[in-house]
């Protein structure tokens, strides 16, 4: 079971433990994107301090409909404490957590300030 923790601004977070394939981790605290069909975004300052290798560029569409090219690297996270290899895309926001990552697990939210953000396998 994971657990996260909702913020003052209502959003999903989830502190995550990112790295390259050579070990390299650090914590990023995420927040979930349920309009995010990947796995994870981070900002490029975070893709280059973990190492992370390119893996291809393609099209997205984003929420409100537009196109843009992003950038996929290879990581590696620790999920439901198990190592697990994903597509990065590069963003220059905060951190999101997306769908992908959340398939095959129950997602449940306290939703108030403080509230406890639960995920679990199915």
């Amino acid at each position: 079971m994971i657990h996260g923790v909702v913020n003052f601004r209502y959003e999903l977070t989830l502190s995550l433990a990112v790295g390259n394939l050579n070990g390299r981790r650090e914590f990023v605290n995420t927040v979930i994107d349920t309009g995010f069909d990947g796995f994870l975004s981070l900002p490029s300052e975070i893709i280059i301090r973990l190492g992370l290798p390119w893996r291809t560029s393609s099209i997205a569409t984003l929420g409100d409909g537009s196109k843009t090219l992003f950038d996929f690297y290879t990581g590696t996270v620790i999920w439901d404490g198990q190592y697990r290899s994903i597509d990065i895309a590069e963003s220059e926001t905060e951190p999101l957590l997306g769908l992908a990552i959340l398939r095959g697990y129950r997602l449940q939210v306290d939703n108030v300030e403080g509230g406890i953000v639960t995920i679990e396998m199915l």
